[in-house]
């Protein structure tokens, strides 16, 4: 009888996790943490209980001891990245990314980043953003393809 290994539940929690399948990945990462301690599991186990259970507070933290584990690993950055974008924290997401990429260049944050894009400085710079004048003549100027 074949016995799983924790890299088999691994990969396969990967496998389903990159095909959109968050359910089947929380199970494989959850058997693969059972048989072992390992930060790269801890990280992508903290992902799908962010998504699929909601448990957003505790999906950061395993993330964060993750990172204080394996540092350099720029997977635990991406994705704490997407836990954050999920609890609606998207500064502090892009923050999280760009510290990723400071450890390696991952495609996938980079694509995250670009998905996410960068905002244009407002119009006038000496008043705020939230400004009703900075904010309506951006829309127009965008609009009128100026900006």
């Amino acid at each position: 009888m074949h016995t799983v290994t924790p890299d088999e539940l691994f990969r396969k929690g990967l496998d389903a996790l990159a095909n959109g399948n968050t359910i089947p990945a929380l199970a494989s990462f959850e058997k693969a943490l059972e048989l072992e301690d390992n930060p790269s599991v801890y990280s992508y186990f903290a992902l799908c209980i962010a998504k699929e259970r909601g448990q957003v507070r505790k999906a950061i933290a395993l993330c964060e001891e993750a990172m204080q584990k394996d540092t350099a690993n720029t997977a635990h950055y991406l994705n704490l990245g997407k836990i954050l974008l999920h609890a609606g924290k998207r500064d502090d997401a892009i923050m999280v990314f760009r510290g990723g990429l400071q450890y390696g260049i991952d495609p996938l944050i980079i694509d995250e980043l670009n998905r996410l894009g960068t905002r244009k400085p407002p119009v006038i710079p000496f008043l705020k953003r939230s400004n009703p004048i900075n904010k309506y003549l951006g829309i127009i100027l965008n609009r009128l393809g100026l900006r």
